[in-house]
């Protein structure tokens, strides 16, 4: 790791966790910091409260938030441009799919909508690279490809929903806007333990995608086996945001902007990883603390704030890859 990007990553992570403190004071009004250090420590009225309610929220946070800024990074080091993210791409939405099947058609047990959430992003990944042959992984026929499917996508998730009984439709409709409300540890425990093995699995890869960076023929000539670092790497890349999809619903555009604004933060060659996971944590933590506050006593999905942030963020994007010559 260059120097810069680990002075950065370390600044990062210290304005994260000087924010994540913050948020544990913000409940249905502000709390003194000195009562909050004390319900941390199990001592006082506000132990319950603290550990048990704001703390599970908080930490769900900042690793959704690094998980999708991580899966961001993988997907724009594939693809090599700064709009292959998974939500813009198609994955979010292919989940989103997965969720509905598992929902209407068995119940919709936690089970059930980890495995859905993942069978439908594998789904719409594989559709994305199979229609993208004739280019590989990279360039923008992929991103014009993903936005097509994801606009596929969408559209059968708008129909599965119509179709729906009405109190499935209700509850389909509201998780669709990704929130992080009402999140305790018997939510979260699972998800962490899946994001946990899929974040080990992308840093083991890590050097392979340094390498892979360089180009297909020169990775080749260094010894690295293109087709099964590819697989590996997306299927890492598919199983975070899957996770997080199916713990929180659909929470776009923290994927396409935390790499971005990580490497460009820490100056850094490429997409790195941990400045991706970093600034996504950062991101996601501040979108649900302005979820919380922006119309208090109103608690709004932090969906809605991620979409109204990367909205303008994503015209952006588009804009300078037009005008690239």
């Amino acid at each position: 790791m260059e120097r810069r990007t680990a002075v950065t990553s370390a600044a990062l992570a210290a304005v994260t966790l000087a924010l994540a403190f913050v948020a544990l004071c913000r409940g249905d009004s502000w709390d003194p910091p000195g009562e909050v250090l004390a319900g941390l420590a199990g001592h006082g009225d506000a132990a319950l409260i603290v550990q048990e309610w704001r703390l599970p929220r908080v930490a769900g946070a900042l690793v959704f938030g690094a998980a999708l800024g991580t899966a961001g990074a993988i997907f724009q080091n594939v693809t090599r441009n700064a709009l292959g993210s998974p939500d813009v791409i198609g994955m979010d939405a292919g989940a989103y799919t997965g969720v509905l099947i598992a929902i209407t058609a068995f119940g919709g047990t936690a089970a059930g909508l980890a495995a859905g959430s993942l069978a439908g992003g594998l789904a719409s990944a594989a559709a994305v690279y199979a229609l993208s042959l004739r280019s590989g992984l990279s360039g923008l026929r992929l991103v014009v490809i993903g936005i097509a499917v994801n606009a596929m996508l969408t559209a059968l998730n708008s129909w599965i929903v119509l179709r729906a009984q009405l109190e499935v439709a209700t509850a389909a409709t509201a998780w669709s806007a990704g929130s992080l409300n009402g999140l305790d540890w018997g939510e979260v425990r699972l998800p962490f333990l899946i994001l946990a093995a899929l974040a080990l699995l992308s840093a083991v890869l890590s050097r392979t995608t340094g390498q892979a960076a360089l180009g297909d023929d020169v990775a080749a000539a260094s010894g690295v086996a293109l087709n099964r670092y590819r697989l590996l790497i997306i299927l890492a890349g598919v199983g975070l945001t899957a996770t997080v999809t199916s713990a929180t619903g659909p929470i776009v555009f923290v994927a396409l902007a935390a790499p971005q604004i990580g490497r460009r933060v820490a100056g850094a060659a490429g997409t790195p990883a941990l400045p991706a996971a970093l600034t996504g944590a950062l991101l996601l933590l501040a979108a649900d603390l302005a979820a919380q506050t922006v119309v208090a006593p109103v608690q709004l999905p932090v969906g809605v704030v991620t979409t109204v942030i990367g909205g303008a963020y994503l015209c952006r994007l588009l804009i300078m890859e037009v005008r690239r010559p």
